[in-house]
């Protein structure tokens, strides 16, 4: 692997660290720096490839919030924690879904729904529904602030907003945040089910695909595949961080401008300047 690829494997893994958390839309941007930079890897791999730094993403959520996540205590004894073991439960029942209709689909809408005017679509609709959810929530008291507070039913509405994203350029993280401040919770407490509800939503998906396509790949592959875990899992740990603090004291409206001045670029180059 020279090292303009490495660049490009590198700038990659930072895209996906980044936009995967934030609600931006991850495939979006991964399907538009595939277009511009140029891979000397098979398209077999990059598939395969694209899936496991979203692995190692998802590594970042676990990591990070272990403690909030590990049910189990071997200090003076096994002990259990009930309240995670619930919080777990609700993130399951928030992941039927995506199992019950992501999965088995997932291959279609890929292949019918990646258009690039659809990606730039769904990323100015959503961004355009971001202002005006924020807007509506200016002056209201979040009624749910907390993961303790989240009931079964509103695990499962969040679940189904998370199917949105089933439309490149929508983001995962982008639906279920607006599917949560729609009913009632706070930023700060919405971000964080979302990264735990990322934890089934895509290591799922991955595992699937990881196990269709194989891990038949040559020396130079294997060294791309490190290279780009460790940046994926680096970025998303920062990405997460980031979020967090950012949404204490500040609203995602900040993303969502972002969301529609991306999108109106790509419309302008690929029907105009393309």
């Amino acid at each position: 692997m020279d090292f303009l690829e490495l660049l490009r494997v590198i700038f990659l893994s930072i895209v996906q660290g980044v936009t995967e958390w934030l609600p931006v839309s991850s495939t979006g941007h991964m399907i538009l720096v595939e277009h511009f930079l140029e891979f000397s890897h098979s398209e077999e791999f990059w598939s395969v490839f694209v899936v496991v730094i979203q692995l190692a993403s998802v590594m970042a959520v676990v990591t990070t919030f272990f403690k909030q996540l590990n049910p189990f205590e071997f200090k003076d004894g096994f002990k259990t924690d009930l309240r995670k073991i619930r919080l777990w439960f609700k993130i399951v029942v928030a992941s039927i879904p995506a199992a019950l209709i992501g999965i088995p689909f997932d291959d279609i809408i890929e292949e019918h729904l990646g258009a690039i005017w659809i990606i730039a679509a769904a990323l100015i609709f959503y961004g355009i529904i971001f202002i005006l959810v924020e807007n509506a929530n200016k002056d209201k008291t979040p009624k749910v602030d907390n993961l303790g507070h989240i009931t079964y039913k509103l695990a499962f509405i969040i679940g189904v907003f998370q199917l949105l994203a089933l439309i490149p350029g929508t983001s995962r993280s982008g639906a279920t945040i607006i599917g949560g401040l729609l009913f009632g919770m706070s930023r700060k407490t919405i971000a964080e089910f979302t990264f735990f509800l990322a934890i089934p939503a895509m290591a799922g998906g991955s595992l699937v695909r990881i196990m269709r396509l194989g891990f038949d790949f040559t020396g130079a592959e294997w060294i791309t595949m490190i290279v780009g875990c460790l940046v994926a899992f680096i970025v998303s740990v920062i990405t997460i961080k980031f979020l967090l603090g950012f949404v204490k004291r500040n609203s995602f409206k900040p993303f969502a401008y972002y969301r529609i001045v991306l999108g109106l670029i790509i419309l302008a180059y690929f029907f105009f300047l393309n």
